[in-house]
């Protein structure tokens, strides 16, 4: 009970400041607390701290927000460890999306991808149970877990199609950056499968290795990047853009209005193609949009994910809990809007699902590259 008082008066405290309601306003919750106490058949069984975790649960899913969440000491553990890369599960991004836990994308070489789980597809059960009213850290929780047990995932496609598939889970370990010299196109291949700590280290030394090569382009692939780390799109973004242009802004009440400029940086220059899908969320976003906005290169092959809102950990318990809160909106370098907009690539590649063509984005942001092979070096 002092435990819940405790936090009540906190909220309290913090609201006070920044509204001025009183007390009174949170009385409530310490009434129903005595109430449950007092009634409930089982209330010698409860565990007060579960309690609180549940009503701050309920105050987080009152705003409506699928990025916001209350994360136990646990699930916070969880949070970190998939942050540096390293984590147990299926390995993929989800979100909330009209109100579904959505794949934002798989990432590549993980049990999710080797299912062939695709971006938009709606996980409608975890093991049977039904998904819906589940917020985005319940459906994490439930699918990640501990490596080689399975679970089952019931999805709906697009199209309609529902099907299950078992999936086996893994330790997962994700390479940030990986990169390959296409020797017959003379391309520079870079794979960013999420924007972590280490990008701007890996990155730059591939770019810096490039500067003597006999090039004809750049490709950056990023499909099915979920995102990451916002100032992680930035310091990547900062090898093309000229330094001290805007790369991004952040607004919302609790930031202002807070431009992120480039670092500079020494990419080659030569024709340069950014790859997107449907996958391709968040930071990802961030980092295409530059190049679009300063016609610095190209967009190459659908339409992106559309998560332009960032988070922050706004505030950590004594327990170790803390609460993650969406605090700003984010626009590109030329104040476009990306949330539940997205990106639209300068190219689009139509996908024919009967194709036997084995990458028909790469293949298009190869013959790009191709036609200006013959022309003076330079930005495209």
């Amino acid at each position: 009970m002092r435990r819940l008082m405790v936090l009540i008066l906190l909220i309290v405290g913090v609201v006070s400041t920044a509204a001025g309601p009183s007390e009174a306003l949170f009385s409530p919750l310490t009434d129903i607390f005595q109430v449950i106490q007092s009634y409930y058949l089982r209330a010698d069984t409860l565990d007060p701290d579960i309690l609180v975790q549940g009503a701050i649960r309920g105050m987080v899913q009152a705003l409506d927000d699928p990025y916001s969440e209350y994360l136990t000491p646990d699930e916070y553990r969880a949070f970190e460890d998939a942050i540096t890369g390293v984590f147990s599960g299926v390995g993929m991004e989800i979100t909330i999306r009209d109100d579904r836990v959505t794949v934002v994308s798989p990432l590549p070489d993980t049990p999710a991808e080797a299912a062939g789980l695709l971006p938009g597809d709606w996980i409608k059960a975890v093991d049977g149970e039904s998904t819906q009213g589940w917020t985005l850290e319940r459906a994490s929780g439930r699918i990640r877990g501990e490596a080689g047990t399975p679970v089952v995932l019931t999805i709906e496609r697009a199209d309609g199609t529902v099907f299950d598939v078992e999936i086996t889970r893994a330790r997962i370990r994700v390479e940030a950056v990986r990169d390959e010299y296409r020797e017959e196109e003379r391309v520079a291949y870079i794979r960013i499968t999420r924007f972590d700590e280490t990008v701007r280290g890996h990155l730059g030394g591939i770019l810096a290795a490039l500067q003597d090569s006999d090039l004809n382009g750049i490709v950056i692939d990023l499909r099915f990047n979920p995102g990451g780390l916002l100032a992680s799109a930035v310091e990547a973004a900062s090898f093309f853009v000229e330094r001290g242009r805007p790369i991004v802004t952040q607004a919302g009440p609790a930031v202002g209005n807070r431009t992120a400029t480039s670092l500079g940086g020494f990419a080659p220059r030569v024709p340069l193609v950014v790859l997107i899908n449907e996958g391709t969320a968040s930071a990802s976003e961030i980092f295409a949009g530059a190049i679009q906005d300063y016609d610095l290169g190209v967009l190459i092959g659908r339409p992106s994910f559309g998560k332009g809102v960032v988070q922050q950990i706004v505030a950590q318990l004594a327990d170790g809990s803390v609460l993650k809160l969406t605090t700003a909106e984010y626009f590109t370098a030329a104040g476009r809007p990306v949330h539940d907009i997205g990106l639209q690539p300068d190219i689009l590649v139509e996908i024919d699902p009967d194709s036997e063509e084995e990458d028909p984005i790469l293949k298009a942001a190869l013959d790009w590259i191709a036609e200006r092979a013959a022309q003076p070096v330079g930005r495209p």
